[in-house]
Parts: C-alpha cells; structure tokens; sequence
C-alpha cells in the first residue's frame, strides 16, 4: 500500500495546507464560542430558578404552611407555582429539612437530597446539583415570617436537560455560521490557491529554489546588460554588467532610474520615454544599445550592450575607406599626370615636364611636414594627416591656423583624437554634403598653461542659434544615418569628455561663415612651458 506524500505543487501544498488550517480555526472557535454559552446558560438558569424561588418565598401561603407544617396546603401551592413557571420541582421544607412538597409525592416528609443549611442560615443560594430527580440548575431562598423569623426554605430546580435543549437548539445556529466561514475560508483558499498556480506556473517548490539560483548564475553570467523594472520604474534588480555599463551604485534595488541617472536621453530610454529598438545611448564614454521590453505586470526588462569598442572600429573602417577612396583617387589622378608628363615629354618639353614633376611631389609632403612641425603629439599629428588627406580628395581644404601648437605632452591622447576627431568629421560631412557648401577647415590648437583649447571652424551653413544646445543631445541628428552605425552620437559623447574633464565646449559663428566649435581642457596636458 502506497504511503501518502505530501504534494510537490505550489498550488496543492497552499490548497492542502490552507484548507487545514481553515476547519481547525473554524472547530476551535466553534469549541470556543460553544464553551461560554454552555456557561452561560447554566447560569441563566441558576438565575430563573433563584428567581422563583424567591417568588415563592414571597408568598405568605406558602410561608404560613411551612410554619405550620401543613404538607397538603404546602404541596398544593408548590405544584401551582411549578406548573405556572415550567419549573422542574418546587420543594418546601420545614425548619429541619423536611419536605413539605415535592414532584414525587412519596418523598414528602423525608429530609432533602441536598444540603439546605445555608438557606436555614438566611443565605439565597445558586448551585448546579444532583439530587433524586437529576442535575439541576437551583435555587434556595429561606422562607420568614412577618416578624423576620426563618420557617423553612424553598428551593426550586431547573432540569439539566432543558438548558441542553437551549444549548442543542443555539448549536445548529453557531454551526450554520461557522459552516458559512468555513465555506468563505476555504472558496478564498480555493481562489488564491488558482492566482498562485497561475503566477507560479504550477512549478514545484523544489522547482523555485532551483530556478533562482539558475536565474541568478545566468544573469550575472551574461555579457549583456540586464536591468528589471516594477510598474513604478524602479529598479528590481541589474547584473553586474549593467551595473558596470551605468555606473549604478550598490544600492540601486528598490530606486527610481531618474534618481540613479542624470537628465538625458539615457534616462528617457531606460524609462520608456522613448520608444524604439536597439536605441543608442551614451554613458560617460561608453555607447550603448538599449532595448527595453515591457513584461505581463506593466513593468520592463532592458538590455544593454555596449558598442564602445565595435563603434570605435567603425570609425577606423570609415577612416580606412575613406583613405581606399582618397588612394584610389590618387591613383585616378596620377595616371593623369603620368599622361601629361608623358605628353611634355613627347613634346620635347623637358624643362616642364621637370617643373611638373617638383610641383606635385612636394604638395602632400609639404602638408604633412606642415602638421607635424606644429603638432608633436603623434597621435594628433597622424589624425590631422589622415583627415587632410580624406579632406583634399572630398574637395576641400583643412589647415591649421599659424598660431596653432601642441607638444607631446597629452594627458590623455585617446580622449583627445576622440573630441577632435569627430568635430573635423563634423565639419567634413558639412561640407561634403553638396556642391554648395564645399570649402575650407579650420583647425586651432593652442596651449595656455596645462591646458588645451582647440578651435574647428568651417564655410559650411553654421548652426542655427536655436539648435546649440540640441545638437549635443544624444540621438538628434540632421543627417541619414548609414546601416552599420547610429547618427548622433558622436557630439553627445565629445560633450560627455570635456565636461567628464571638467571642460566645456561652445558653438558660435565661425569667421569663415560656417560653424566653429571651440574646446577647453583643463589639465589636458603634462606640465610643460608654453611656447
């Protein structure tokens, strides 16, 4: 024979073990409710028969057969009395105890079955007793003449059975009503038994612990981002990647994203203010890809991935084919130039074609040496380098102005390609944008101190007063964005390092007519003397 074991499911433990519980509570506050009312009871009819008994006592009849020991006038007014209040008996003795009246005639004259001494003493008694005609509930009152003198007593009994009729007739009305509570305990058992089946899946209690600890091992496993947000937009849990990515401090569980991040377009992502797919988003120097995905209870997943690394790599991928572009250009052209010097040769016409050939040998070195006798930093020289050559074949011209110096001293050079790198992007996307607004780059770098301020301007269309501001928010941008990368990022982040450094960047009107973006950076370089 199988043993009974004890239910594996959420659901038929909760039910099982709720159920039990409701008819215990529900027996023992029947047993506790019934206990006082039986008390109860016995008492009130303890009361009644005292009540009677006094009644009688107050009879001068019946006090003046018991002086005189009349039993056949004491039992014809006992039973009047007995028959009119329901009583069980009604017995008057004499000043010994001698029954003068009784139920069962053949007991008159016999002494009672109980003790009548304290109602002989002048004392009103009450008592649950046994005598010959069963447990009753009693009353004794002495019976006294005019003058106060004690000629008996009376002592009247209620029948036991009759307060257990009362107690049986309450009994079915206390057992409808905790019939009624059980039904209500056990429907709401019923019912909050059913949500928990549906909230917990029908999975067993073994079941949840082992699905925690797999759901925390993964989480902080993963390479990804996670953060899990209620309906109220506050954190109930982040990885340890997403702790990483959003600098969160350790005590995020249970806070608000608005108070965990500062303003921006981060924070209106993450919350669901904007609304999208694989949105970018910066955090300090990092680019992320945010998607958030709303769950059953109103409240949200997000994803992080970061896209520091492969967005730097598109950048170099843009640099490297604008160069494919530029060298295949340069091809183009030399063969071009190989044909006029062919021609001049031809010709006859050594001396030009002698000239031609210092005249286009000496233009790109010429830029280069230029660039480096003015920036020694070699990260920077190399950045400008490249970016005059991607200029010069997009038509048009990036120069540094002649006041312009860096030494090889910066603190921090990958911050520093990063900021001036996409304001000469920037500025080159401008200008590369039509026919109209091909012209000239301006590039100033100058040292006061240890600090840094670098000056792009350009010819192209400037940038409306009323979008200053905006066009440093992350994701706002005018342009079509490519399908390997986000638009809109790159000012956002160039915004982001200067002011990490304690820096600031403006945009005015550039003399050239175009935009300038103007960079201060506080302690960017090592100490060295200005030149």
């Amino acid at each position: 024979m199988r043993r009974p074991h004890w239910p594996r499911r959420v659901f038929a433990q909760l039910l099982l073990s709720q159920t039990v519980v409701t008819v215990g509570v529900t027996a023992v506050t029947a047993g506790l409710f019934l206990a006082p009312v039986s008390r109860e009871l016995d008492h009130d009819a303890m009361q009644r028969a005292l009540s009677i008994a006094q009644s009688t006592a107050a009879d001068e009849a019946v006090v003046r057969a018991a002086a005189e020991q009349d039993a056949v006038a004491a039992q014809r007014d006992a039973e009047q009395i007995r028959l009119a209040t329901g009583a069980s008996f009604v017995v008057v003795t004499d000043l010994d105890g001698i029954r003068l009246s009784h139920t069962d005639p053949s007991k008159i004259g016999f002494r009672v079955s109980t003790d009548p001494e304290p109602a002989l003493r002048g004392e009103s008694v009450t008592a649950m007793q046994q005598g010959t005609l069963g447990r009753t509930a009693r009353g004794k009152v002495p019976l006294r003449l005019a003058d106060g003198r004690i000629v008996g007593e009376v002592s009247v009994g209620i029948s036991d059975l009759s307060i257990r009729r009362r107690l049986l007739s309450m009994v079915a009305g206390i057992l409808l009503c905790s019939g009624a509570g059980l039904a209500a305990g056990l429907l709401a058992t019923l019912v909050l038994a059913r949500r928990l089946k549906r909230r917990t899946h029908n999975i067993a209690i073994a079941d949840i612990s082992a699905l925690l600890v797999e759901r925390e091992a993964m989480l902080h496993g993963i390479r990804e981002g996670m953060v899990a947000l209620d309906r109220r937009g506050r954190v109930r849990l982040a990885n340890d990647e997403a702790v990483r990515l959003l600098a969160l401090p350790e005590d995020c569980t249970g806070r608000a994203i608005d108070e965990l991040l500062p303003p921006g377009r981060l924070a209106e992502v993450l919350t669901g203010r904007i609304e999208g797919t694989d949105l970018p988003a910066v955090r300090d120097d990092r680019v992320l890809v945010v998607n958030r995905t709303a769950t059953e209870h109103d409240g949200a997943v997000i994803t992080l991935r970061d896209r520091t690394e492969l967005e730097s790599l598109v950048r170099e991928l843009d640099t490297t084919r604008s160069l494919t572009e530029a060298l295949r250009a340069q091809d183009h052209e030399h063969a071009n130039r190989m044909h006029t010097l062919l021609g001049l040769l031809e010709l006859g016409l050594h001396q030009q074609a002698a000239e031609f050939i210092s005249e286009q040998s000496g233009s790109h070195a010429a830029v280069a040496a230029g660039i480096a006798e003015q920036v020694q930093d070699p990260h920077v020289a190399a950045l400008l380098a490249g970016k005059a050559a991607v200029a010069a074949e997009r038509g048009v011209r990036l120069e540094i102005t002649a006041d312009s110096h860096l030494p090889d001293a910066a603190v921090d050079p990958r911050a520093l390609v990063t900021v001036l790198g996409n304001l000469v992007d920037n500025a080159l996307d401008v200008l590369s944008g039509g026919v109209r607004f091909k012209g000239e780059v301006m590039v100033g770098l100058r040292v006061c101190g240890d600090a840094l301020l670098i000056e792009v301007a350009d010819s192209g269309p400037g940038v409306p007063t009323e979008l200053r501001e905006r066009i440093f928010e992350e994701g706002w941008t005018d342009k079509a964005a490519p399908a390997h990368r986000p638009r809109g990022l790159g000012l956002a982040m160039v915004r982001r390092l200067v002011e990490r450094s304690g820096g600031r960047i403006a945009v005015d009107r550039s003399p050239l007519g175009g935009a300038r973006f103007t960079v201060e950076l506080p302690e960017a370089l090592h100490a060295v003397g200005a030149p």
